[in-house]
């Protein structure tokens, strides 16, 4: 791993955003970059706990045309022949059971194809033939998108790592941000565990420790971790990895095969979130504790059109705490209050899936001299120059998560 020196930019966070960023700066010529991060690898930490899918039907061709960016990223990174992101664009069934839910496909149908991407609503046997061990009976509707997939989330990272190395940008682990250094309202650069650095742009891409990185720089910022957890099975009578990812939003549920076994997670109608402003910066989230509740009754609802899985023996459990945002929305872009200071965090579970887009947006808040009223929309400035309590935030925060797959 590289020096602690001077760099145009700064990015503290050494997941899949910080990475995927670096990664995107990279590409539009800014290579005087250092990435600093404080465990002992990249993507380390939250990453390290992704599911691993990537959807791009959103709710509209914005966010449509955004998620494309990300999976055009992956198909790129896939063609290195040393490092990938271990790339499978298999295809994701989206499953509707109610006809209230088939109508939000066909808008969602709509969206798609107003941007380009290419789905289908596809019958029954069309969609047996494609998960044959799924009971598709009770469907009422379903969506395909043969260009959505999977990937590995730590091969994620060492992609991003293996091409921005290529062009010169730099990578600390293993050291601590100390301090925050401004001059006339403006960052001017960093003290850390070892030692200084002076930089024009500081990108806070901390995750789960964004709001102690934000606090340094004097901005108050509601990022708050919300727990999500998921499980792996042993491997499966049925089951292999070109089987096509899965989505049930009226059962909160997502899934793909992983390891030639089930990986299944959901989104709880009763989120636990932790307070960012009650574990310390040098500190971590609470530990958290499986939730075989919550776990079990995942198992038990996709039981209904999968029922092998009520009896399949669970080998890993995934749970971390990624961060939500009270609107739903990334924070990314400059700060006005303190010039230099730049947000990549808030991502709302679509860090790993998302990283090629936030990159992607990132660059054009800062460097297009017209960003488009999206990118201007996740401005960091709409919480700071804005009246919120935390409290509420966390409770919307919260709200987010629990209603994910909300119509």
């Amino acid at each position: 791993m590289d020096s602690i020196s001077d760099a145009e930019i700064i990015i503290i966070g050494g997941g899949a955003i910080g990475c995927g960023v670096a990664y995107a700066l990279a590409q539009a010529g800014r290579t005087d970059i250092l990435l600093l991060e404080r465990a002992d690898q990249l993507g380390k930490v939250t990453t390290a706990q992704g599911a691993g899918l990537c959807g791009q039907v959103r709710g509209s061709a914005e966010r449509v045309r955004l998620a494309m960016h990300s999976v055009a990223t992956f198909r790129r990174l896939q063609q290195d022949p040393h490092v990938k992101p271990d790339w499978n664009e298999v295809g994701s069934l989206r499953i509707a059971l109610s006809e209230k839910r088939a109508e939000e496909f066909r808008r969602l149908k709509q969206a798609a194809d107003e941007a380009g991407l290419e789905t289908a609503l596809i019958d029954r046997p069309e969609a047996s033939r494609r998960w044959p061990e799924m009971n598709f009976s009770h469907a009422a509707s379903v969506l395909w998108c043969p260009s959505d997939g999977y990937m590995t989330p730590a091969c994620v990272v060492n992609a991003y790592e293996h091409q921005c190395h290529k062009v010169g940008v730099r990578f600390a682990t293993s050291v601590s941000l100390e301090r925050i250094i401004c001059s006339k309202g403006r960052v001017t650069g960093v003290k850390t565990s070892r030692g200084p650095a002076k930089c024009h742009y500081l990108i806070n891409a901390a995750g789960a420790h964004a709001y102690h990185v934000a606090r340094l720089a004097g901005l108050d910022l509601p990022i708050v971790p919300v727990r999500h957890e998921y499980f792996i099975t042993i491997p499966m009578p049925g089951l292999s990895p070109a089987l096509p990812c899965f989505r049930i939003p009226e059962l909160t549920l997502y899934g793909r095969v992983r390891d030639n076994g089930l990986l299944l997670g959901g989104w709880e109608s009763t989120a636990l979130s932790a307070d960012p402003r009650r574990y310390p910066p040098e500190g971590e989230p609470p530990p958290i504790e499986t939730d075989w509740t919550v776990l079990n009754n995942f198992e038990k609802c996709f039981s209904q059109l999968f029922p092998a899985a009520q009896t399949a023996e669970k080998k890993f459990i995934g749970k971390g705490w990624p961060t939500f945002t009270p609107d739903g929305r990334f924070i990314i872009g400059e700060s006005n209050r303190v010039k230099g200071f730049v947000m990549a965090g808030g991502c709302n579970a679509h860090g790993i899936s998302g990283s090629g887009g936030i990159g992607k947006l990132l660059v054009e808040s800062l460097f297009d001299p017209n960003p488009g009223t999206y990118a201007k929309s996740l401005s960091p400035d709409r919480f700071t120059e804005t009246n919120w309590t935390w409290p509420e935030a966390i409770r919307q925060a919260r709200k987010v998560y629990e209603t994910y797959y909300g119509v």
